[in-house]
């Protein structure tokens, strides 16, 4: 694994920004165009299965998906290869009810020329998730 990677990175930036819940520095690594399809595909986080494209659409999965649950991103392995970066990650999720969701996938994460994330794309699907109801 290449630490000094842009892309790796903006990858770790992003993971942090998210379980700190520092929304402006999260959006701050974006690119204008951005797209985020988390997972790929029709899902309650990608409703048209297009992804979310732009900051302003970005901005409102954060409001969504992010801001009221409390995330922990666990890094199982990671490429990297010229602005791109891949990872093996284990996302959990607590929901404000204690429910708990965690999935495994493949993320990859994508920059512009200026080093900004202009794609960020999740292999997984609901089906795969864990769900731990609170004890």
């Amino acid at each position: 694994m290449n630490d000094e990677h842009p892309a790796m990175l903006a990858a770790q930036n992003s993971w942090r920004c998210v379980q700190a819940k520092d929304k402006e520095g999260w959006l701050a690594l974006m690119a204008e165009d951005v797209c985020i399809e988390d997972p790929i595909g029709t899902a309650p986080t990608n409703p048209t299965g297009k992804g979310l494209c732009g900051k302003a659409e970005v901005a409102e999965f954060y409001d969504k998906n992010i801001e009221p649950n409390k995330m922990k991103i666990e890094t199982l392995d990671s490429y990297v290869a010229h602005m791109e970066s891949a990872h093996v990650l284990r996302l959990t999720t607590e929901f404000p009810n204690g429910v708990k969701a965690t999935v495994q996938g493949i993320f990859t994460y994508k920059l512009n020329d200026e080093g900004k994330l202009k794609s960020l794309r999740g292999y997984w699907h609901m089906g795969a998730m864990q769900i731990e109801q609170p004890s």
